[in-house]
C-alpha cells in the first residue's frame, strides 16, 4: 500500500518522461506496483473485499444474548452452536461482539454529575495508611467527611474502623460544621449496614446507625453495592488527603498528627479553589450552606459505649483494640468485662469495677497503673514497659537487660550450694 505522497511522484516522474521501470527502482518498489497507481492515476483507500460470514444477519440474536450475559462472549458461542447450530470459534464471537463490548464498558463508567443543594448531603468515608508515629510505621484510619454542595471537608484520625469510630467522626463534622445536614450518604461498611440487596435496593440498617441517625435527625442513604463513585466528592477527598495532608509526613506522636490534620483542613482544605465549583470551600459553606444546615440546638452526644469480654495475659494487662491496659494482678487468666465509651477503658470483674484508664490513640501503646502491681513480687523494681519499648520490639531494637530482682546468693541459699 503505497502513499498518497508515493501515487503523486509516480504521476509527476511519468509526466516528465520516467517510464515504469525507472520510476519503480527511484521508489524502492515493483515495476507492477507502479504500472497499476499509475492506471488508477491518483491515490485511493484499500477496498477490502466483502466475504461471507457465518453470523451474517445475527445482529440483534448477538446484541440480545451479549446484554443478557453481560458481555460473556464464551456463553454466545455455546448458544450459537446449541440454538442456531452454527460452530464458530471463541476469537470470532469476540471479533463480532467488540462494538457492543465498547458499548457495555462506556455505559459501566458513564457517570451522571449530581449537585446537592446546600445542606442536603454529607458523605462520609475512611480510608487507611501506614503513617510513621514516633518512628514506627503505623495503620492509621482516616474519616473523611464532605459536605456535597460546598465541599468542605471534615478530617479525624483513629486507631480503628469500628463502629464507634464512624459515630465519633459524623459527631465531630457536626460540631465542626455547627450542624445537620438531611442526609448521609454512606458505602456498605459491616459495622453500619447489616445488608443491602443490589436488585431490590433493599437496605437493612445496623439497629445502633439507626438510633443514631434518629437522634441526630437525619436520613441515611447508602451507595449501591460496588459503586463507591455514588459518593465520589467523598472519595477524592480520602485521596486528597493522603495525598495531600499526610503523604511523607511523619509525626512524634498521635496527638502531633491530630493537630496538623487539624491546620491543614483550616489553612488548605478548606481555603482551596475548588477545581469543580471555582471557589473556596469555606467561602461557599459560609455563603450559602452554613444557614442551611439544621442547628444543632444544644444536642447531646449520642452515648457509645462497647462491652468486650477479655482474659487477663500473664502481663497483668487486657489487650483492647491493639493497646494494653493494666488491672490487678491476682486477675491473670481470669475473664473480665471491658466498657470502653467516652475515651474512658473501665475493666469490670464479678460484678466490681478493678481498672480505669484513658483510652490510648493509636496502637502498641500501655498504660500501667502502679497499685495493680502491689504485693507482687519484684513489683518495686520491675521495670514497666512503655509504649515505646513495644514499639522498639517490633523493630527489633534491642532494649537494655534489666538488672536480676534478687541477689545471687539468695538463690544459691535455696538450691542448696553454689553455682
Amino acid at each position: 500500500m503505497k502513499t498518497p505522497d508515493d501515487v503523486s511522484a509516480m504521476v509527476r516522474l511519468k509526466g516528465l518522461g520516467w517510464g515504469a521501470k525507472r520510476i519503480a527502482a527511484e521508489l524502492g518498489c515493483s515495476k507492477n506496483t507502479v504500472k497499476r497507481w499509475l492506471q488508477y492515476g491518483d491515490w485511493r483507500p484499500c477496498v477490502t473485499p466483502s466475504r461471507s460470514k457465518k453470523l451474517d444477519g445475527l445482529s440483534d440474536f448477538l446484541a440480545e444474548r451479549f446484554r443478557r450475559h453481560a458481555g460473556n462472549a464464551d456463553v454466545i458461542r455455546q448458544e450459537l452452536a446449541a440454538e442456531k447450530r452454527i460452530h464458530v470459534s471463541l476469537r470470532t464471537v469476540e471479533r463480532t461482539v467488540a462494538p457492543l463490548r465498547r458499548e457495555l464498558v462506556a455505559a459501566a463508567r458513564a457517570t451522571v454529575r449530581f449537585e446537592t443543594r446546600p445542606g442536603v448531603q454529607l458523605q462520609i468515608d475512611f480510608g487507611e495508611r501506614r503513617v510513621e508515629i514516633g518512628g514506627v510505621a503505623t495503620k492509621v484510619f482516616f474519616f473523611v467527611a464532605t459536605l456535597g454542595y460546598s465541599r468542605r471537608l471534615h478530617v479525624r484520625a483513629f486507631g480503628h474502623e469500628k463502629q464507634e469510630s464512624w459515630f465519633a467522626g459524623m459527631e465531630s463534622a457536626f460540631l465542626a460544621f455547627g450542624g445537620v445536614p438531611r442526609e448521609v450518604l454512606l458505602d456498605n461498611a459491616r459495622a453500619l449496614i447489616l445488608h443491602h440487596d443490589p436488585a431490590s435496593r433493599e437496605v437493612v440498617l445496623h439497629p445502633r446507625l439507626h438510633a443514631f441517625a434518629k437522634h441526630w435527625g437525619f436520613r441515611v442513604r447508602a451507595c449501591a453495592p460496588y459503586r463507591a463513585r455514588t459518593k465520589g466528592k467523598d472519595e477524592r477527598g480520602v485521596g486528597y488527603v493522603k495525598k495531600n495532608a499526610i503523604a511523607g509526613r511523619s509525626f512524634a506522636s498521635f496527638a502531633e498528627m491530630e493537630a496538623h490534620l487539624e491546620a491543614w483542613t483550616r489553612e488548605i482544605a478548606d481555603r482551596r479553589i475548588h477545581g469543580t465549583t471555582g471557589e473556596a470551600p469555606a467561602d461557599r459553606f459560609a455563603r450559602d450552606e452554613k444557614k442551611a444546615l439544621r442547628p444543632l440546638a444544644g444536642t447531646p452526644p449520642f452515648t457509645t459505649a462497647r462491652d468486650l469480654m477479655r482474659r487477663v495475659g500473664s502481663d497483668c494487662a487486657v489487650a483492647v483494640d491493639g493497646n494494653a491496659y493494666s488491672v490487678p494482678w491476682r486477675l491473670i487468666g481470669e475473664e473480665v468485662r471491658v466498657t470502653v465509651g467516652n475515651a474512658i477503658v473501665r475493666v469490670h470483674h464479678s460484678g466490681r469495677e478493678v481498672a480505669v484508664h484513658g483510652e490510648l490513640k493509636g496502637r502498641h501503646g500501655r498504660v500501667v497503673d502502679d497499685a495493680h502491681l502491689a504485693g507482687l513480687v519484684g513489683a518495686k523494681d520491675r521495670p514497666v514497659p512503655t509504649a515505646v519499648d513495644v514499639m522498639a520490639a517490633t523493630v527489633n531494637v534491642p532494649l537494655p537487660i534489666p538488672a536480676l530482682l534478687r541477689p545471687l546468693a539468695e538463690y544459691e541459699a535455696a538450691a542448696g550450694g553454689s553455682f
